[in-house]
């Protein structure tokens, strides 16, 4: 499928389904699907004042957010009659998009769940959104890079379809756990997201300074789609204060920075979309023009670096019980780069476990394709490489975890 640009999502779920009378605390999933024209009704007139594309409204249709509301073995059938539902919306005059969203849960050892329980999860309802013949995925509000790289690499397994990433973040560029998302937008762009960018958590007038920084560094097109402004409780109710006017007068902007996909998050209706509409119209897009193309883009969970090619490491660390305290020496040391050997299956649950701890760019010296791929699922960065394995495992790798060789 082909996608054209500016491409006009839609604004806000939760938010309107609240003022169409859903409970606070209720569970959109089951609420839309017992008053599905609600749902309809909302997302034709975001087609009418101008959306390209509307979500299925699957924000919490993941296993662990079903459950959490006390529905068991529903996740295919949920997400198959919610999708139903934004098509019925759309009919021939936009595009659906398949939405995943968090779990809630977070990998171990910030928590219990594994990277393998996040990309069966993940999987599970990608699967159901390509059976249901979404046009193409939306992995949004994403705050851990666990949970996005699972959910991407989930969705690229059973289907070829397009896929959006899109993170929630503070002011400072900072996610939940600490990331920052020129880092997030690196490991994502080299995992073949197709468009990678920012929504929810704050206004237009707070994003577009994480966006400008993004807009250095992205191939990919760059995604805004902020809230209304910061909510405020005024007299027991959440209110958005940010007008359809004020909304828009950071698009100019936006778009020279390389945004191409534009819509509304938390407090925005149709009024925003048709203003953004009306404003796109004057507006000419910027393709991605990133900064630093002679340079090797190599990511921490949390920070990005950009190498010298000829950029080398002194040492190669073993994973053995002592590669916390090697580890710690080789981080203070003048290598540009920490070099750590995967020989044998036993050793991946050392390198998950100390992987963490890593500040610096990363190499795996390995020549056994299944212990690479291992221990780049369980790496949340985008590492480089080194050893004697041929080049067409390493140009699938390259593809699917973004590694650099």
């Amino acid at each position: 499928m082909e996608l054209r640009f500016p491409l006009l999502m839609d604004a806000a779920t939760g938010t309107e389904l609240q003022k169409h009378g859903m409970p606070a605390g209720a569970c959109s999933e089951q609420w839309t699907l017992d008053h599905p024209d609600v749902m309809i009704n909302i997302q034709k007139g975001y087609i009418a004042a101008g959306s390209q594309v509307v979500y299925t409204p699957t924000f919490g249709a993941n296993r662990v957010k079903l459950e959490a509301n006390h529905i068991f073995n529903k996740v295919g059938e949920y997400n198959q009659r919610l999708a139903a539902i934004a098509k019925e919306a759309a009919g021939d005059k936009a595009m659906v998009a398949g939405d995943i969203a968090p779990t809630g849960l977070f990998l171990y050892p910030m928590g219990s769940t594994t990277f393998e329980d996040f990309y069966e999860i993940y999987k599970e309802q990608a699967a159901a959104l390509e059976s249901a013949g979404v046009d193409f995925f939306v992995i949004e509000t994403m705050m851990t890079v666990a949970e996005a790289r699972a959910a991407l690499l989930a969705v690229k397994d059973v289907s070829d379809k397009p896929v959006f990433v899109s993170f929630t973040c503070d002011e400072n560029g900072r996610t939940l756990t600490g990331c920052d998302v020129t880092a997030v937008l690196e490991i994502m762009q080299g995992m073949g997201a197709d468009a990678f960018g920012l929504n929810c958590s704050v206004g237009p007038d707070k994003m577009i300074t994480q966006l400008k920084r993004l807009g250095r560094l992205a191939r990919v097109p760059l995604i805004a789609k902020a809230n209304a402004g910061m909510p405020q409780l005024i007299d027991g109710k959440t209110v958005y204060d940010c007008p359809p006017d004020v909304y828009t007068e950071y698009t100019g902007e936006m778009a020279e920075a390389g945004v191409m996909v534009y819509g509304g998050c938390c407090g925005t209706d149709a009024s925003h979309i048709a203003a953004l509409k009306e404003k796109l119209a004057e507006l000419r897009m910027k393709h991605p023009d990133p900064e630093y193309t002679d340079k090797l883009p190599c990511a921490t969970e949390k920070e990005l670096f950009f190498l010298e090619p000829d950029a080398g490491y002194s040492r190669v660390l073993d994973c053995t019980p002592e590669l916390e305290d090697t580890l710690e020496d080789a981080l203070e040391d003048e290598d540009p780069i920490v070099a750590i050997a995967i020989r044998r299956e036993e050793e991946l649950d050392t390198f998950a476990d100390y992987q963490y701890m890593i500040s610096k760019p990363l190499c795996i010296v390995c020549d056994n394709a299944e212990l690479l791929e291992a221990a780049l699922r369980l790496y949340q960065g985008r590492a480089l490489y080194d050893g004697n394995l041929p080049a067409e495992v390493l140009k699938k790798f390259s593809r699917k975890y973004g590694l650099l060789y």
